[in-house]
């Protein structure tokens, strides 16, 4: 089982780390990249893994995990390199990356990226999978649900036996709201990351989701894994976790801030 308790004092650290910058043990340092479909982000570690700086911007570059504007992620990347070198003081090197799983094929536009904001890509990895660096579990399914898709990684015994994804994810949850109040898109993602609105917007997402889960249900069983483990901006969705549990029959779980997991977990397996 996934140690919850440290896994959210944990990234409560990588989210203060937005905010302040902390000491590193040395000067080797670690980032992570994570070209998602709503938001670009960056987040450092020191050598020990403990977070020192993350700045994220939104952005609309990628469609289901596919690079579609390389100006302007390469554009938002070095915008966001060149912050943390102010607030640390210091030239980054080093990177690693992430592919939604099954989409590997973009690896080389995501490493394009990364290399002409001037940072040397170390690691390339699927986004359950890093997302796993952080949870630790050794049997189960972590699923990220991020803006464009929803991957899943199955685990036993600690290693990865079967990664899956489709693309279902925030972006249709969002498309939903816009019909149903009939608003443009950009404001529907607004009203969906409003906490205070979750309880009123749930019944009118729930299709989408309950179909995030049946995509789950289709490679995993209760008979099969024990516990589902979510995370992905999506994840922050109030219920969410709910739904999935009904839908699925597993016992599912997230920590407080599912959004950060994945570009954390990117980090850690970067090679400082």
């Amino acid at each position: 089982m996934m140690d919850l308790e440290r896994v959210n004092a944990y990234m409560a650290r990588v989210e203060e780390s937005e905010k302040k910058t902390f000491k590193p043990v040395s000067q080797k340092l670690k980032v992570g990249v994570d070209l998602g479909t709503a938001y670009i982000v960056l987040v450092v570690l020191d050598e020990e893994n403990n977070p020192i700086a993350c700045e994220k911007q939104a952005a609309s570059v990628l469609k289901d995990g596919v690079v579609i504007d390389y100006s302007g992620a390469l554009r938002i990347v070095k915008e966001l390199k060149a912050k943390l070198e102010e607030r640390l003081g210091t030239e980054l090197l080093n990177c690693a990356i992430a592919m939604p799983a099954g989409t590997e094929s973009s690896a080389r536009t995501h490493q394009y990226v990364a290399e002409g904001a001037g940072l040397e890509v170390t690691a390339i990895l699927d986004e359950p999978s890093a997302a796993n660096a952080i949870y630790q579990i050794e049997d189960g399914v972590v699923v990220d649900i991020g803006g464009g898709t929803t991957g899943l990684a199955i685990l036993q015994n600690g290693k990865v036996v079967q990664i899956e994804d489709e693309p279902t994810g925030g972006t249709h949850l969002s498309l939903v709201l816009a019909g149903n109040y009939h608003i443009p898109f950009a404001e529907a993602e607004t009203i969906k990351q409003d906490y205070a609105r979750h309880r009123e917007i749930l019944p009118i997402v729930k299709p989408v989701i309950e179909k995030m889960a049946t995509i789950v249900r289709r490679y995993v069983s209760k008979d099969s894994v024990d516990t589902i483990y979510l995370c992905g901006g999506t994840c922050c969705l109030t219920g969410i976790e709910t739904i999935f549990e009904k839908e699925t029959g597993i016992p599912t779980v997230k920590p407080t801030n599912p959004f950060l997991v994945t570009p954390a977990g990117i980090a850690m397996n970067c090679k400082a």
